[in-house]
């Protein structure tokens, strides 16, 4: 979603002339709001070629002037009778809270202007639920529904697999929760902290934490200029590290050498137990089966031996 989208949701809110009229001779009581909105323009004419796609909209909303307490309620309930012009003056009048907002969100996967996007989405839903014979300001009524959409744009286009909502909701409250005990206990809160303060099995608290661990795609661009992908540093497990190999023929060839120290039946017993000589690894019950008898004194000692000598030359090679 571009902000071109939000843009043209805002512009389908055209004025009526005849309302127009009326809304800005009323607007005129306000001179001290006008000549902020003057200077504002002024600055902003002064520097506007210098000024980014973020910087250019910022200044843009900066031109439109909020809203007294008593021009919020006049245009509250001309919006709930269906005036276009006064709903589109509560939305362009209120664009710099949700730039406020949006700015708490940022660095968690969308940029900026995705999330101003996404929070004026939520401005117009809130000037269309808004009922101002309720008591309470605008602001606060809007600040529910432009992080409501920003959270959830949050989870849905941040994830490589898409939480339902309901689940998102759930998850939050664990969230919301775990940072409130970490500014307590100084600590991040474990499962069993955060079960107790919900009141909850911990089961489901540790079941909706491993559903916040993100999965990151191999195509992940990494590094400064971003030319390499994730998938560019992972070892593939079906070939193993040339230089672990080198060093576990060298180990081998040290443990033939070595077998050739003992005799005929101890070097058989060796072979069959570690997989030496062609021989596939066996426990010590199968190379007695296999060789149709047992002798404990025999096989034990011997394979303590070369254990002790493996491990002698494995520290010599590490080291």
């Amino acid at each position: 979603m571009s902000i071109s989208n939000t843009v043209s949701k805002v512009e389908e809110f055209e004025y009526d002339n005849a309302s127009e009229t009326t809304i800005d001779n009323e607007l005129e009581k306000s001179s001290s709001t006008t000549e902020g909105k003057t200077a504002v323009r002024e600055e902003f004419d002064a520097s506007s070629k210098s000024l980014d796609a973020t910087q250019l909209y910022l200044g843009e909303i900066g031109f439109s002037p909020l809203l007294t307490a008593e021009e919020e309620v006049l245009y509250a309930r001309r919006a709930l009778r269906g005036d276009e012009a006064a709903r589109k003056r509560m939305i362009e009048s209120n664009l710099r809270l949700v730039v406020k907002i949006s700015r708490r969100y940022s660095n968690r996967g969308l940029a900026l202007l995705d999330l101003i996007e996404e929070g004026n989405l939520g401005l117009i839903r809130a000037v269309e639920k808004f009922d101002p014979e309720r008591g309470f300001r605008f602001s606060t009524y809007a600040t529910w529904w432009i992080r409501q959409t920003i959270e959830r744009a949050l989870m849905n286009q941040t994830r490589t697999i898409r939480l339902p909502i309901h689940v998102v909701k759930e998850l939050n409250i664990y969230l919301r929760t775990a940072r409130e005990l970490s500014q307590k206990l100084d600590h991040e809160p474990t499962a069993e902290e955060i079960a107790a303060q919900l009141d909850i099995p911990v089961e489901d608290v540790s079941k909706m934490l491993r559903l916040n661990e993100r999965i990151s795609s191999v195509d992940t661009p990494i590094g400064g200029d971003g030319e390499k992908a994730l998938l560019d540093i992972i070892p593939d497990a079906n070939n193993s590290d040339p230089e672990v190999s080198t060093q576990d023929d060298d180990i081998k060839s040290s443990l033939i050498h070595w077998l050739e120290e003992l005799n005929p039946k101890q070097k058989e017993v060796l072979a069959r137990r570690f997989g030496l000589l062609g021989y596939e690894p066996s426990t010590l019950e199968e190379v007695g089966l296999r060789l149709k008898k047992w002798d404990e004194r025999l096989v034990l000692p011997v394979s303590v031996y070369v254990k002790f000598k493996w491990r002698v030359y494995v520290d010599f090679v590490k080291s």
